[in-house]
């Protein structure tokens, strides 16, 4: 059933049938709408990277941060962690097939961006 707006006699709008579940926006600015989330996609678009090289790259954000959207992002199948060594533990982070495919929507987002000098 689809919603619809109509207005009462005062001209104040009210919605009927409303759809009480997330759009399909609201659910993609979920997945990668976090601070900092859609950077790290970003910066992980090329090859495999090593943590305190992202960290490098994202320069404000601290290693905490990064930490927890790494976390949030490999629990949605975005990303894969790999262990390289265990003494010093060094940890390389990728994106999978499913977190690849929000570059085409990060891509238009930054020449949009960019075309607007934001």
């Amino acid at each position: 059933m689809e919603s619809r707006i109509e207005k009462d006699s005062y001209g104040r709008k009210k919605v009927f049938n409303a759809c009480m579940e997330p759009c399909a926006i609201e659910k993609g600015m979920r997945l990668i709408g976090g601070k900092w989330t859609a950077s790290i996609i970003y910066h992980l678009k090329d090859e495999p990277v090593r943590f305190n090289d992202l960290t490098r790259m994202l320069g404000g954000a601290s290693k905490k941060m990064i930490d927890q959207r790494l976390k949030e992002l490999e629990a949605r199948g975005m990303v894969k962690r790999t262990v390289i060594s265990d003494r010093p533990i060094a940890v390389t982070y990728e994106l999978t097939d499913f977190g690849r495919s929000a570059l085409s929507i990060l891509e238009q987002l930054r020449a949009w961006s960019e075309s607007y000098q934001l």
